[in-house]
């Protein structure tokens, strides 16, 4: 008889996991609660008609470069990736930018001094980015097939990011730097926070920074229809309260984080791994805010024009100091500011001549503080002149984001903290297992986290195959 799976949740690591079951013959059930499966990797009409944003993530480094979505034929299913001229633009004060290029050396040379500190961080990972990939996006007790490449890898991502930008000689450099080392949510002074710019660094000058086009949708669309070829069903506007509710499944893979897995498993799960979950922590949140643009953005630099992201913070001390301030659970008031502009690159996101951009800043999870003005002046710093730009705007507190998704628990956009202990056990030491045998957990609350790569569920459910004997 065939095996049945049910999937909960539609996200990109709720897709990879159906795929992976389906692609091993068993029948497979995607639930998912929204109107719209893709969880954060949606594109929707947020501002005005014809104005397509994406929900969540925007640029996906680490969804070209998953080794699971690139073994899949993705481009036949719609899935095209369109790449800047410059990955990254980090404006300064002076009406500068630096510009990062997937090309290393041609990015290395840009960096004068920091030419040989830049090469010697980057270029021993970027040579050899699939294997730094199949190893990083593994599961932490997993016996590695590159260990040498990825110890290396770990010296250097364990360490404080302010202890690795001590290394660089120019101030530019270690902007630059700390904008990347601030995606992982961490303050800048903590353990493992430089894992975050060595990765996406690596990615850089590997893989690039990319754009889907038509928006990330576009990734959902594609996922969505290679399932659909191998006999999976996606039901969207199904939201799932508990397990009860569904019988004749052999096999529950769940993308939700451990506070929705409470919930839907009940009493299925024992009492102490109940405990443990409950014990798991959220990180930072984000206040994010999606703009419909008359015109493109008026940088004071022009090289922020070709690039589709765009690193807003100034020195490296001003962006540790606004990650400090949301570790600390304090409002920044010079916040760290995340930014894409996609249409540059990509004019079927809205109407003719217009554009839209996305943005984001970190706040303390659950913040209720209104952070426009905060996060605009920061843009309006090295952009004079946006504000007149705006046609409309659409803002999404955490509470607001979480309203929309479920697992962006308080606006935490990362399934639970990026401490040191919830990076080496997540969400528990049983990884994506729960105490019963049928129950696994795929979300980027199981390693190796968040990110659009598919990676948290191809894992799960390759571990549900094996324990269900396929």
């Amino acid at each position: 008889m065939r095996r049945r799976a049910c999937v909960i949740g539609a996200g990109p690591n709720g897709l990879a996991a159906a795929i992976v079951l389906a692609q091993a013959g068993v029948d497979v059930d995607v639930f998912e609660a929204e109107p719209q499966p893709g969880g954060g990797a949606r594109t929707l009409e947020l501002t005005l008609p014809g104005f397509r944003h994406d929900f969540g993530s925007a640029v996906h480094p680490l969804a070209v470069g998953s080794p699971f979505f690139s073994s899949l034929p993705l481009d036949q299913y719609g899935l095209e990736w369109v790449h800047s001229p410059a990955a990254l633009a980090h404006p300064f004060d002076d009406g500068t930018a630096i510009t990062l290029v997937q090309d290393l050396n041609v990015t290395a040379a840009s960096m004068g001094a920091d030419q040989r500190v830049w090469q010697k961080l980057f270029a021993p990972f970027a040579e050899r980015w699939r294997d730094l990939a199949n190893a990083v996006l593994a599961p932490m007790w997993s016996v590695p097939r590159h260990p040498w490449l990825l110890a290396k890898f770990g010296v250097k991502a364990l360490l404080p990011a302010a202890t690795l930008a001590r290394g660089f000689k120019s101030d530019r450099t270690k902007a630059v730097f700390g904008g990347l080392a601030a995606h992982s949510l961490l303050s800048l002074n903590k353990l493992a926070s430089s894992a975050a710019a060595v990765m996406l660094g690596t990615a850089l000058h590997s893989v690039g920074w990319p754009i889907p086009r038509g928006g990330a949708g576009s990734i959902t669309r594609a996922l969505s229809s290679y399932l659909a070829r191998l006999g999976g069903s996606v039901k969207t506007a199904r939201r799932i309260e508990s397990l009860n509710e569904l019988s004749g499944y052999d096999v529950f893979l769940c993308d939700v984080t451990p506070r929705q897995l409470l919930k839907i498993g009940g009493e299925r799960l024992s009492n102490s791994y109940r405990c443990r979950l409950e014990k798991y922590s959220y990180g930072p949140g984000v206040f994010k805010v999606d703009f419909a643009l008359q015109e493109p953005i008026p940088w004071k630099a022009k090289e922020c024009a070709l690039a589709a992201t765009v690193h807003i913070g100034g020195p490296f001390e001003e962006i540790s100091a606004s990650e400090e301030s949301m570790s600390s659970g304090r409002q920044a008031e010079r916040p760290f500011v995340l930014l894409a502009q996609p249409t540059l690159f990509d004019p079927t996101r809205a109407p003719q001549g217009k554009h839209i951009a996305w943005a984001y800043c970190h706040v303390p999870n659950g913040s209720t503080v209104d952070t426009l003005s905060k996060l605009e002046n920061q843009i309006e710093r090295f952009a004079p002149g946006f504000r007149d730009c705006i046609l409309a705007r659409r803002v999404f507190s955490p509470a607001t984001l979480e309203r929309m998704d479920a697992n962006l628990v308080g606006g935490d956009i990362a399934g639970g903290a990026t401490n040191l202990k919830q990076v080496l056990f997540r969400p528990t030491w049983r990884g994506y297992a729960t105490s019963t045998r049928s129950i696994y957990l795929c979300s980027s609350s199981t390693p190796p986290g968040a990110a659009v790569h598919g990676m948290c569920g191809y894992h799960a459910a390759k571990l549900a195959l094996s324990h269900m004997g396929v």
